[in-house]
């Protein structure tokens, strides 16, 4: 009888190896802005708790996280596939500016007025995005320029039509209403009102997030992100990745855009101008890095709910109003440092469970 023989135990994936659930959360991108999260609540619920735990207080924070949040999201995807838009903000009151002048100068409709608005953006997203990969320019220096061309029209052009830098009277123009409803309407829950803005955002993560996490364009992304020559040798279209992700950046301007108009009910030439540096600095907030190949979506939201926190925790608190943007300047450099000690740990751990994962075979 012949001896009987013991299979030998399949070989694993190291990344599947083993380890504690509070070593594991290293491991997650978002980690960094979660703890900044966290800490910052804390510290507006001990300076102001009477207004800051309540359910007012959240409507109040999901506020402006909201729109920054849309924002974030397609930031953080661009900065995911190595690139940088500055022409965000300043796209967000251009569209505005464009949908409000047809509405108003030219009689359009609205909604055929946003949906020229929207074919402008994603041409200047596109041409943006062509711009990078065929001169090989830095993203930084092309999206700067469109940013100074783009804040210069806004000032001139509506100049030019209105004799101001104003466009008012958006309400009057038709569909104005139904715009309003589909993209800010105020909802009541436990009896404080919530923007549906908040519904959008929701939405656009997680739709951005099963993207990236769960197709093929997703691995794209990180790919041309992490090293574009190596991704183009196995196949990885990243220029035309590329291209994409800053049509999408220009499109989500574009829809923060409309939802500023349906919301103040005009358009001004200087809508967004600086807000550009706040999506990136959300999204670095949340694990996104500026060299690319690394980042995540949620973690750029859990980054616009800082921005929330802060921008209305410092009035909760009666703190003065121009420290905000210092606050935003040491929550940023507390989150990069945070970020590159939970990724230097991720990878450290890594390491050991793929070690521990060879030795036991």
């Amino acid at each position: 009888m012949m001896g009987s023989t013991h299979a030998a135990p399949p070989r694993g994936d190291e990344r599947l190896a083993r380890v504690g659930a509070f070593r594991g959360l290293f491991r997650r991108v978002e980690v960094g802005a979660l703890i900044g999260a966290i800490a910052v609540w804390l510290l507006f619920a001990i300076v102001a708790p009477r207004n800051w735990v309540s359910i007012t207080g959240v409507a109040r924070i999901l506020d402006p996280a909201s729109t920054l949040g849309i924002m974030a999201t397609a930031v953080s995807l661009l900065m995911i596939s190595g690139e940088t838009d500055l022409s965000t903000g300043v796209m967000t009151g251009t569209t505005g500016l464009v949908a409000g002048l047809l509405s108003t100068q030219a009689g359009w409709p609205l909604f055929p007025a946003m949906l020229a608005s929207l074919v402008f953006a994603l041409v200047v997203g596109y041409l943006n995005g062509v711009l990078v990969v065929r001169t090989r320019l830095p993203s930084f220096i092309v999206t700067l320029a469109t940013f100074f061309i783009l804040r210069g029209a806004n000032v001139g052009v509506t100049r030019l039509v209105t004799n101001q830098v104003y466009v008012g009277g958006i309400d009057a123009a038709s569909g104005f209403e139904t715009a309003r409803r589909v993209l800010n309407i105020g909802v009541q829950f436990l009896g404080v009102e919530f923007r549906s803005a908040i519904v959008w955002w929701v939405v656009i993560v997680a739709i951005a997030h099963v993207l990236l996490q769960r197709t093929r364009w997703g691995s794209w992304i990180f790919a041309a992100g992490g090293d574009p020559v190596a991704a183009r040798n196995v196949g990885v279209p990243a220029s035309r990745v590329k291209i994409t992700l800053f049509m999408v950046t220009a499109g989500a301007a574009w829809l923060v855009g409309m939802m500023n108009i349906v919301r103040l009910r005009s358009a001004v030439a200087s809508q967004g101008i600086g807000q550009e540096f706040v999506y990136i600095i959300a999204a670095i907030i949340g694990g996104s890095l500026m060299s690319g190949g690394y980042g995540s979506v949620i973690g750029a939201s859990i980054g616009a709910i800082i921005f929330g926190m802060a921008q209305v925790g410092i009035v909760f608190a009666g703190w003065d109003t121009d420290w905000f943007y210092s606050f935003l300047g040491v929550t940023l450099l507390a989150a990069v440092l945070v970020n590159n000690y939970t990724r230097r740990r991720a990878e450290e751990i890594s390491v050991a469970a793929a070690k521990a994962r060879t030795e036991e075979e």
